[in-house]
């Protein structure tokens, strides 16, 4: 019986990004645990899927760990639920959760949990044979360290623990693979600046995200890349009166994958199953990925998502937002506005989101609401 590979089925789920090439000159970059790009919290999908150079809160974990460092809280604790495919199937889900700690007025530790089930799925050799029910999944856990290195500028190192549980062959399970990921993070919020009819405040943000070995499913199998990307965002507050505040932002994302080309000049262009560019180490390949593209400079160009988003605050007690996510149409397609809300009592928030795509590539999130809750706790502090 062949070899039944649950990567490709995740593949698949994440179709809106890695398998609706338009022509034969697309070269759509695919790795590993591709679920680590989507937005596991409802604020940042709100904002078209970024939060790099957004204000702190319980979330930054995924997006940029060293805005804990400018925490007003001593502690905060936060979960998530992204029902995935949710009209088509009521089983597949994306689920976080997360903890900081500001240690003091300067540093700050925290932790998450990253959980995505592919649901139950049966799988047999042949249509006599007894189904077997299996339930893939793949699942990261983090831990970082925020540092302020001066009033306005902070610094963060995260370690990631990769797990992802998607093989059988011959009705056996091949076990999980795993490896792990590095994130260093940087992060600047200005000193609150004053102007005619407003205040103001700059926040900038950058984080290179999962830097790590290769994850391999089995021993015989090839290895895959994770998904390494450099995010740089910017953010400007518009700080109307004490009743309200505006944020507006803008967030660039890069995969440092090699692109994907015809290394043997056949006229196919070549990927995952092509030996050369198998041999790629990791670390080269983020060298590489800055100028492989066979087109070129214009080529590379398209490999950059773009975010830009909005968020208002009322009386720091109920915000709307919005935002819209774009991605060339060679290079996955992946185009959406996006909606959220959020209202705060006392320490408790409540987040939601919901996506509209905009691409004729369907997205596996078209309808879906997001929920995220969190709790602030502690002594405050101020920037």
């Amino acid at each position: 019986m062949k070899k039944i590979t649950f990567f490709l089925i995740a593949v698949i789920l994440f179709a809106d990004f890695s398998m609706f090439a338009q022509n034969d000159r697309d070269r759509v970059i695919t790795t590993a645990v591709p679920f680590l790009l989507v937005a596991a919290d409802a604020r940042a999908a709100g904002m078209g899927d970024q939060g790099v150079a957004t204000s702190p809160d319980v979330f930054s974990q995924q997006w940029n760990p060293a805005k804990y460092a400018f925490a007003t809280r001593e502690n905060g604790i936060a979960v998530t639920y992204t029902p995935y495919l949710s009209e088509i199937v009521n089983d597949i889900f994306l689920g976080s959760l997360n903890y900081f700690h500001k240690i003091n007025d300067r540093s700050a530790a925290a932790a998450s949990l990253r959980y995505f089930s592919l649901g139950s799925i049966e799988t047999r050799g042949s249509f006599e044979e007894i189904p077997l029910l299996v339930n893939p999944n793949e699942l990261t856990f983090d831990i970082s360290y925020a540092l302020k290195l001066s009033e306005t500028f902070s610094m963060a190192v995260a370690g990631r623990y990769l797990r992802s549980d998607l093989g059988l062959q011959d009705t056996e399970d091949l076990g999980a693979a795993s490896t792990f990921g590095v994130d260093v993070a940087a992060f600047y919020e200005g000193e609150q600046l004053t102007f005619s009819n407003f205040d103001a405040r700059w926040r900038l943000g950058a984080n290179i995200a999962n830097i790590g070995p290769k994850m391999k499913y089995d021993d015989a199998g090839q290895e895959n890349f994770i998904p390494t990307n450099l995010k740089l965002g910017a953010g400007f507050d518009f700080i109307f009166d004490a009743d309200n505040r505006l944020g507006t932002y803008v967030e660039f994302n890069k995969l440092l994958v090699p692109t994907p080309q015809d290394f043997d000049d056949d006229g196919d262009i070549d990927g995952e199953d092509d030996d050369e560019y198998n041999e790629i180490g990791s670390i080269e390949g983020i060298f590489k990925s800055f100028g492989d593209a066979p087109d070129g400079f214009s080529e590379e160009l398209k490999e950059l998502t773009l975010a830009i988003g909005a968020e208002y605050w009322y009386q720091e007690k109920f915000a709307l937002r919005a935002g819209y996510f774009n991605e060339s149409e060679e290079k996955g397609f992946r185009r959406f506005f996006s909606l959220g809300a959020g209202f705060a009592y006392e320490s408790v928030i409540i987040d939601a989101s919901y996506l509209f795509s905009t691409s004729s590539v369907p997205s596996p999130l078209e309808g879906t609401l997001r929920f995220g809750l969190s709790f602030n706790f502690g002594d405050s502090f101020s920037n």
